[in-house]
């Protein structure tokens, strides 16, 4: 957490600090990140950052945090609105994620270097520290759905459409270079066919049926 110092600081300078060290952890990761980067971009000492932050683990936390509230706190209040067709609910919400994480590539970037797993020490401490909040999501996104549809339990389903989503974004985007003349619209097309054809798979299984 913060100290009471940073809190207090005028909401101009607080957001530039937060925005720097979001596109420094976006750039670099954990490991390869600059204290030093960040102090001399945001113009502050480092002695005013290790004010504000005990620590490079702190600071990286609150800021990983903040990213993460952002994102979920947009998605969560897209999902009443969705259909309630399973299939169809994961093709919007997954739609509305990708948005998400066009319209703001360095948090993008942010998040699912932090999430994909690793055998880093800061990788052990983000699953100490997450353990199933980041189920949380996914358990919003089904929990007014009729899942007796499906062949198996409640739980292995949601795990089921964890590992398939997070997987699907995270090669996605990484196959992706989105710059300031990309055709987002295109993108996104490109984005929810791919998505919708894998889908499909998911749906009706891998092997034939038996005639």
């Amino acid at each position: 957490m913060p100290t009471n110092m940073f809190l207090e600081l005028n909401e101009e300078k607080r957001n530039k600090i937060i925005e720097v060290c979001i596109t420094e952890f976006a750039k670099y990761g954990y490991e390869n990140s600059s204290t030093n980067r960040i102090v001399q971009i945001a113009n502050i000492s480092k002695g005013s950052l290790f004010k504000y932050f005990k620590n490079k683990d702190e600071l990286y936390f609150y800021i990983l945090n903040y990213v993460v509230q952002e994102l979920t706190t947009s998605l969560s209040q897209e999902i009443a609105t969705l259909p309630h067709g399973l299939f169809e609910r994961i093709i919007k919400y997954s739609e509305l994620e990708f948005s998400w994480y066009v319209k703001y590539p360095d948090k993008c970037k942010l998040i699912t270097t932090a999430f994909t797993k690793s055998d880093t020490e800061i990788y052990q401490k983000i699953e100490a520290r997450y353990g199933l909040e980041g189920q949380s999501i996914y358990y919003e996104l089904v929990k007014d759905i009729d899942l007796s549809i499906l062949n198996c339990e409640k739980e292995k389903a949601i795990a089921i459409l964890k590992w398939f989503l997070t997987g699907f974004n995270n090669d996605f985007l990484s196959s992706i270079q989105i710059q300031d003349n990309t055709n987002l619209d295109l993108i996104k097309q490109k984005y929810v066919k791919s998505l919708t054809d894998y889908l499909e798979i998911l749906k009706y299984g891998l092997l034939k049926k038996e005639r």
